[in-house]
């Protein structure tokens, strides 16, 4: 059980990063395509955590 909160915040973590430079490349357009292609897998990733982490 703590190597599925381990990954819970890792994946967290990714995608509060993968979110900052999303807006980051906003401010400044630069890699912007790269940027929201890494943000869509981020919260695909998230979406799956979240509906594999209900089950008992």
């Amino acid at each position: 059980m703590n190597r599925t909160k381990g990954v819970d915040a890792m994946l967290w973590t990714i995608v509060a990063i993968l979110l900052i430079m999303w807006l980051f490349g906003f401010s400044i357009d630069l890699g912007g395509g790269l940027i929201h292609t890494l943000l869509v897998i981020a919260l695909v990733v998230a979406i799956v955590n979240l509906i594999i982490g209900r089950r008992p």
